[in-house]
């Protein structure tokens, strides 16, 4: 670029900076046009403020804040893909959305017998969980032997059960009764942990 044309455009903003002042100087010298002026820039400054706490205001918490209490269901090989297996997982998932008590479950891996059973269930005790649901024949049998060795733990069969103080039976075959049965017993475990 040559010396002229950078001159000329110096020179060029030169001429629109002294009409701006000029402006500036003949509009702020009228009777009350300063308060106007003032006012403005007040009011572009809160718009601008305010445009800037919307944008960058902080997003709502996106995840539940869970009581300190666990329920877990032990199942067959299947995990929550057969009854009544499926039915319990829905019903825990319902009442923990309602009670804020974690949820999760544990499927038996090999042969469905009461002894392969034992280690999965020593699992859940150690994890925490204050109720243990189970659902299947071995998990059963391994919760009828082992329930009183955990008086701490709540424990829920499905379609079985034994004699146990901490052990209730549950059927089933009438959905709904399970269903407000399980959100009753994460409910009171709720209410334990506060």
């Amino acid at each position: 670029m040559s010396k002229k044309a950078s001159s000329e455009r110096s020179s060029a903003n030169a001429v629109r900076f002294a009409e701006l002042r000029r402006w500036l100087r003949v509009n702020t010298s009228t009777p009350g046009r300063r308060w106007q002026i003032a006012l403005a820039v007040v009011v572009v400054a809160a718009a601008v403020a305010g445009l800037a706490s919307w944008v960058w205001r902080p997003d709502p918490p996106r995840q539940r804040e869970y009581v300190d209490a666990k329920a877990c269901l032990l199942t067959d090989e299947k995990g929550i893909l057969s009854e009544p297996a499926r039915t319990v997982w829905s019903a825990m998932k319902d009442a923990s959305v309602q009670t804020l008590v974690r949820v999760q479950y544990l499927q038996v891996a090999g042969a469905q017998t009461a002894e392969n059973a034992e280690p999965y269930l020593n699992t859940l005790t150690v994890a925490r969980c204050g109720m243990i649901v189970a659902a299947g024949p071995a998990q059963i049998d391994a919760v009828v032997r082992n329930a009183e060795k955990h008086l701490d733990i709540q424990f829920v069969t499905v379609n079985g059960g034994g004699p146990a103080a901490n052990v209730r039976a549950l059927d089933a075959a009438a959905p709904g009764k399970l269903r407000e049965e399980l959100r009753q017993r994460l409910a009171d475990l709720a209410d334990t942990a506060s």
